[in-house]
C-alpha cells in the first residue's frame, strides 16, 4: 500500500495533475483518522478542509426538522465528498451530516489550498466538477426512487445491496427506514410481508435473505 505522501495516486483525477499541483496537495494536506460512529460534519458547520477518503466508508444523510432521516449517498475509499465541495465553493454551511460507518482515514486539504487550486489549476477544477456531476446524477436517482418507486420494490433492492455473501444484513427496521427515507412502521410492515412469503427471516438486529431470486425479481420491477 502507498505511503501517506503518495495518497493522490489513489484518485485517478488527481494522479493526472501537474507535478507542482500534486506537490502542493501533498505538502499542505494532513492525514486524519476518525473512529467508527463519529459525526465528521453536520448542519450549521462550515467545512474547513476538503476531504479525500483513503480508507473506510462515510454515510451522508439528511435529517428533517421533524427528525426523519434519509441516506443521500456513501463516500468510499478513493472518493471525495461532493457536499463538502459544494459548501466550499458556495462558502456555505453543511445541510446534512456525515457519519463514519467504519474507521476512516482521509487526507484533509485546507480550504485556502482548495480555493487556490480551483482558481488556478484547470486540471484540479476538472477533477472537482467531474466528481460533482457524477454525484449530482446519483442524487437525482435517489429523488426518483423516493418520489416515484414503490416501497416494496425499493426495500427488496436495498436488502439485496446490503446483504453479505451469506445473505445476512446486520441492521434494524429503524436503520432501514433511514436508508429508504420512510417511516419505521412502513419498513416493518413490508418486512413482515416478505417474511410471510418466505423471502426473508427476521432476527434480532439482522435479516437473512431466504429467496434472493424472488427479491431480485421484485427489485427489477421498476413500477
Amino acid at each position: 500500500m502507498e505511503t501517506p505522501d503518495q495518497w493522490v495516486e489513489r484518485f485517478p483525477g488527481l494522479s493526472r495533475l501537474e507535478p507542482q499541483v500534486k506537490e502542493l496537495l501533498l505538502t499542505e494536506s494532513k492525514m486524519i483518522d476518525v473512529p467508527q460512529g463519529t459525526m465528521i460534519f453536520g448542519p450549521g458547520h462550515s467545512p474547513e478542509n476538503m476531504l479525500f477518503l483513503l480508507e473506510g466508508t462515510v454515510r451522508v444523510q439528511q435529517v428533517s426538522d421533524t427528525g426523519h432521516e434519509i441516506v443521500l449517498y456513501r463516500i468510499e475509499a478513493g472518493q471525495s465528498c461532493v457536499l463538502t465541495t459544494a459548501c466550499l465553493l458556495a462558502y456555505d454551511d453543511y445541510s446534512a451530516e456525515g457519519i463514519a460507518e467504519t474507521p476512516v482515514k482521509a487526507a484533509a486539504v485546507p480550504r485556502a489550498v482548495f480555493d487556490d487550486l480551483v482558481a488556478q489549476s484547470k486540471s484540479f477544477r476538472d477533477f472537482v466538477f467531474a466528481a460533482f456531476s457524477k454525484r449530482i446524477t446519483d442524487l437525482f436517482l435517489v429523488i426518483d426512487e423516493v418520489a416515484f418507486q414503490r416501497m416494496d420494490v425499493r426495500l427488496a433492492d436495498k436488502l439485496i445491496k446490503l446483504a453479505d455473501a451469506d445473505g445476512v444484513i446486520k441492521t434494524t427496521h429503524q436503520m432501514l427506514s433511514v436508508e429508504l427515507g420512510t417511516a419505521r412502521e412502513v419498513v416493518s410492515r413490508q418486512l413482515q410481508e416478505f417474511q410471510r412469503r418466505g423471502w426473508v427471516q427476521q432476527g434480532r438486529g439482522s435479516i437473512t435473505l431466504l429467496d434472493r431470486v424472488q427479491l431480485q425479481r421484485l427489485a427489477d420491477h421498476h413500477g
